[in-house]
């Protein structure tokens, strides 16, 4: 049996988009046939009877864009002012796009005490559990406008990256999709070195695999690099999901994941405590 054939079988799945996979690189703003086409894979996989959670980047972009702003803001407040109008806005087109299949979505914002705080764990928990039972599609994000450890460059959440594995875990998911600008693991970095091997499949996180991690990200757009991208890994894994890292710039690329194609870097699911988890998390900041 291929290994990747497992995916066909997941029942709920957490898909996270990067901001640079929503965007076009010449102008920064929404590529809005690439959302039609995300929307589209999502509500087929929602057909299939399929838990969908999506953890979407990209509020502080919008923003940015709707108050005219021509490069991504420095200072925090401007940040978080994008990040209100942006979030407003993304959410709106996300509504109108779903509901032409017929889809219901919602939104919830969240930090990274959503998950620490034992009460907000258990409220939010109850949240996505009922939103789940009842069709609708979560819409996450972090809450940039009150937050300011997760606005920075070099956040905890790194783009949304942590925040998905964090989703993953506390809805229980079996498989998390992390789509961002690139093809997946390698064992160096692509950009700068030829010779860098792509890695297929990762059984085992071990300390030699999270070395091959870079606090870099090629896009001017998004934040997170390849180290946020192995957190988010040992986290979704340790909570018992497999993850996928793929590259989102075709987000058709969904359904070839959930169909078992040889796409992506496919992180295999090494279940751990939940202890182990909040533990983990604690200790990143």
């Amino acid at each position: 049996m291929n290994i990747r054939d497992r995916l066909k079988d997941k029942s709920r799945i957490v898909i996270k988009i990067g901001s640079s996979s929503l965007t076009h690189k010449e102008t920064g703003k929404l590529d809005l046939i690439k959302l039609e086409i995300l929307v589209r894979e999502i509500s087929d996989l929602r057909n299939q009877g399929k838990d969908v959670v999506l953890v979407s980047s990209g509020a502080i972009m919008v923003g940015r864009n709707t108050l005219g702003f021509h490069a991504r803001p420095e200072n925090l407040t401007e940040k978080q002012a994008c990040a209100s109008v942006g979030q407003a806005k993304l959410m709106m087109i996300y509504q109108k796009l779903f509901s032409e299949y017929n889809q219901i979505c919602s939104q919830i914002l969240m930090t990274k005490n959503t998950m620490l705080d034992n009460l907000n764990r258990v409220n939010a928990r109850n949240t996505f559990r009922e939103l789940l039972s009842l069709g609708v599609i979560p819409i996450v994000n972090e809450n940039d406008t009150i937050a300011t450890y997760e606005i920075d460059y070099l956040s905890v959440f790194g783009d949304n990256d942590t925040l998905s594995a964090v989703v993953a875990a506390l809805v229980e998911a079996d498989l998390l999709i992390l789509l961002s600008d690139i093809d997946g693991l390698y064992t160096d970095d692509p950009h700068q070195n030829p010779d860098a091997k792509f890695v297929e499949v990762v059984e085992r996180l071990d300390d030699h695999l999270m070395a091959m991690g870079k606090d870099s990200t090629g896009s001017s757009v998004g934040t997170g690099g390849m180290a946020t991208k192995l957190s988010a890994a040992k986290i979704a894994t340790s909570a018992g999901a497999d993850m996928v890292i793929a590259n989102g710039d075709d987000f058709h690329i969904i359904h070839e994941i959930v169909s078992g194609k040889n796409v992506g870097t496919l992180f295999l699911e090494e279940r751990k405590d939940e202890f182990y988890l909040l533990n983990y998390l604690e200790h990143m900041v």
